[in-house]
């Protein structure tokens, strides 16, 4: 077995050595964000994704070990593992090369091949197989036996066939050969379920379809699972039989004789009854694993930029969660997001307390010196903007939209019952919305990141694997902006790196009993953080008033020495060297190098040192819709209009316009060049000029475009046959997510670029 860390290093193009030492950091209970920030010398400035790549490849690796020790195991107490067959087994460097040499010895229920051996066919059947010149029928003859059940010479061959059947559908080599034809010339065929026009509207372009294996996208192949899954759609995976069958015979067949016929029936019939529905397994499970990476992989994306959207910052908040009947909830925040006031006011029908809300509002501006209003983008919520922004407010007051998608969600959650035990959901609602305007990553990780609504067919993909994607994103996220100690709820600290739930907690009642903390070093008092963990967290947490400078920002504890040193060699105190460039710029940096400490760490301190505790997101901006354009009925063709982008799929970008329904600019539309991954075009959160192009509002379809000219030739669909889910998602009032949106069934794109990316993914 060759070494893993040079089988990952050959993979990823890197040297062993950074390999070995990531695996050994890990090992030691190293995180991915402290590994790539704070170990650079050991790894050779590997960032976070070869970090996190070397991780999931080394468990892979690890499970591969574990398969191959259990095989080796069970064929040896079968007493058949020679010498040659256990290096076969030591060589395999796949699952799937490992089960198809493992299949011959796999324990089996009674198959047919079972009761022929059991009728003493075998030696018939290693006749056949062996293709010499024989009188087939004479040989058969010789087994026919009343009491074994063979009643004839046919009853023989055919006993002897099925045994040949096994032995064509164990053979390695063959099931390789075939593995890459399905791969390779497989189809995916779908087809509707008689009776099930009507009820499966929504999958109706895959009533009839093929798309090749090798080139069917993510979101098609998952869209036409759930149709099977459903019960809609029929779903078959296969290559052109004949040329299976040949290819099988070329594997086989030497000779022209006798045993020729019967050696094609049984390579026919092990195609049939057992190689195909075996590969048909593995191709589903293997194109379901990819197309879950895939999926996982733009939900994971999208997360990154909704979390890292540009923060307001700490400012007197006004939120209110919109309402028609039941009325709007309306809280007041401080700079600090902690609640002040709620109330609930009925500006629109059937209620209309116009005047009154209308005062109300004003007089909580005053009262609380509100610097910003945010409210909630569903139900009512543009009609909720349109009635604050005429109130005549000081023009200094930000009136804010902010994307309430799984604010409903946390309300409910045992962190908000935690947190406003007094208060009910439509209270903690608000408050989410008005925190999310303040800090959207602070806010947001308090929500199951599932709830978010920026993904594509969520539901449909391996929830493990899922989960740990959206959670080493989270935890990306939270260590790159960096985490304030004495502020953060317990949410945002459980995602720094070393700490997790409990600690969390610690902190947090260490914090309730002791006050603020003064300093990181104060850390190590909190029950159950040892060196370890403090190791792993301080550098990503901050403490703005410390009494020791460098504990406001990202610079590691480990490292304060040096820093102290730089100042003392320049006769000024750490502060000055954080304020003055001067002071900085005559410091030879070379003289720092220590066996420990190289380049890339001293070149992150003086980064740090010159921009202490920087957040790296964008600065805010303010956004307005469209006036006078709140609903569908208000869209023409032809429109221009301002958007935000709120999810990204692969077939396009989904705009909320300000209408209650968002719209989906086709990956066609999205530029005027040629755009295969609309990710390198747009992201979550940016602000967007769209042209309306098509609207349906029975179906409540929204088409949009991002070209100069969105008419041009082709017109708005290009001329190309109008294809599944090209549409908006469906919006739901009150924070719900859009569903239509995540569950849209869209056939474009092409994923060979993807598979050639999964092929590469480590290099």
């Amino acid at each position: 077995m060759t070494n893993h860390s040079e089988i990952i290093a050959t993979e990823l193009s890197i040297r062993p050595q950074q390999v070995a030492a990531v695996m050994k950091l890990l090992d030691e209970g190293g995180t991915v964000p402290f590994i790539s920030r704070y170990r650079k010398e050991m790894t050779g400035s590997l960032d976070e994704v070869a970090v996190a790549a070397i991780r999931d490849r080394s468990q892979q690796l690890a499970d591969l070990d574990k398969r191959r020790e259990a095989i080796l195991k069970s064929i040896k107490e079968q007493e058949k593992l020679t010498p040659e067959l256990e290096k076969e087994i030591n060589a395999a460097e796949t699952m799937a090369k490992l089960e198809d040499i493992y299949l011959p010895y796999k324990p089996k229920r009674r198959t047919k091949a079972t009761i022929a051996r059991e009728k003493g066919l075998e030696p018939l059947a290693k006749l056949i197989f062996e293709q010499g010149n024989a009188d087939v029928m004479l040989e058969a003859a010789k087994y026919i036996d009343a009491e074994k059940e063979v009643s004839d010479e046919e009853a023989a061959l055919q006993g002897a066939r099925d045994i040949i059947a096994e032995w064509v559908n164990e053979n390695a080599e063959l099931r390789e050969k075939i593995r890459k034809l399905f791969l390779d010339k497989g189809m995916f065929i779908s087809r509707v379920l008689g009776g099930k026009e009507q009820e499966g509207q929504k999958y109706k372009d895959y009533f009839e379809w093929e798309e090749p294996v090798k080139t069917a996208p993510s979101h098609r192949v998952l869209a036409m699972r759930r149709g099977e899954k459903e019960m809609i759609l029929m779903l078959d995976i296969k290559p052109d039989e004949d040329e299976a069958i040949f290819t099988m015979e070329r594997h086989f067949i030497e000779a022209e004789n006798e045993t020729t016929p019967h050696m094609k029936q049984a390579i026919a019939d092990a195609y049939k009854r057992l190689l195909k529905p075996s590969m048909e397994t593995e191709i589903r499970i293997l194109t379901k694993k990819k197309a879950d990476e895939e999926a996982i992989k733009v939900f994971a994306e999208n997360l990154r930029q909704l979390l890292l959207a540009a923060p307001l910052g700490q400012k007197n908040v006004m939120a209110v969660d919109p309402g028609f009947r039941t009325g709007c909830k309306l809280v007041c925040l401080d700079r600090q997001g902690q609640l002040l006031f709620n109330e609930a006011i009925y500006p629109h029908e059937p209620q209309r307390q116009t005047q009154k809300a209308g005062e109300l509002i004003k007089h909580l501006v005053e009262k609380y010196d509100v610097e910003a209003i945010a409210i909630g983008n569903g139900t009512a919520g543009r009609e909720t903007e349109t009635f604050i922004k005429g109130l005549g407010l000081p023009k200094n007051v930000l009136v804010v939209m902010v994307n309430e998608s799984g604010a409903s969600v946390y309300s409910a959650s045992e962190n908000a019952r935690e947190e406003f035990a007094d208060y009910d959901l439509t209270v903690r609602g608000a408050v989410s919305i008005g925190r999310r305007l303040m800090d959207p990553l602070a806010e947001l990780v308090k929500i199951d990141a599932k709830s978010i609504g920026v993904g594509q067919y969520q539901h449909d993909v391996d929830q493990n694997a899922l989960k740990s994607g959206l959670d080493d994103t989270v935890v990306s996220c939270v260590n790159a902006v960096g985490v304030e100690l004495n502020t953060a709820s317990k949410q945002l600290l459980t995602y720094v790196s070393g700490l997790g739930p409990q600690i969390a907690q610690n902190i947090i009642e260490y914090r309730t009993v002791n006050g603020p903390f003064k300093s990181k070093a104060e850390l190590k008092k909190v029950p159950r953080l040892g060196d370890k963990a403090f190791e792993q967290a301080a550098g990503f947490l901050r403490i703005s008033d410390a009494k020791n400078p460098l504990d406001s920002s990202a610079v590691h504890p480990e490292s304060y020495k040096i820093v102290e040193t730089m100042a003392k060699d320049k006769q000024a105190t750490v502060k000055d060297l954080m304020t003055s460039k001067e002071l900085r710029d005559q410091l030879d940096m070379k003289q720092y190098v220590t066996e420990s400490i190289g380049m890339p760490t001293l070149t992150d301190i003086m980064q740090e040192l010159a921009k202490p505790g920087r957040d790296p997101r964008e600065q805010f901006e303010a956004f307005s819709f469209t006036d006078g354009v709140n609903s569908m009925a208000d869209l023409r063709v032809g429109m221009k209009l301002p958007g935000i982008v709120t999810n990204i799929t692969n077939f396009g970008a989904f705009v909320d316009i300000g209408v209650h329904q968002d719209g989906l600019v086709h990956v066609s539309h999205l530029a005027d060049k040629f755009v295969s991954n609309p990710a390198e075009v747009v992201s979550v959160s940016q602000k967007v000029n769209v042209t309306v192009v098509e609207v349906d509002e029975s179906r409540k379809r929204i088409a949009l475009s991002m070209k100069a000219d969105p008419f041009a030739k082709e017109g708005p669909r290009g001329g190309e046959r109008k294809k599944p889910g090209a549409h908006s998602g469906n919006r739901n009032g009150g924070g719900q997510q859009r569903q239509n949106r995540q569950q849209s069934n869209e056939p474009q794109g092409d994923l060979q670029a993807k598979l050639a990316a999964l092929k590469g993914k480590f290099k």
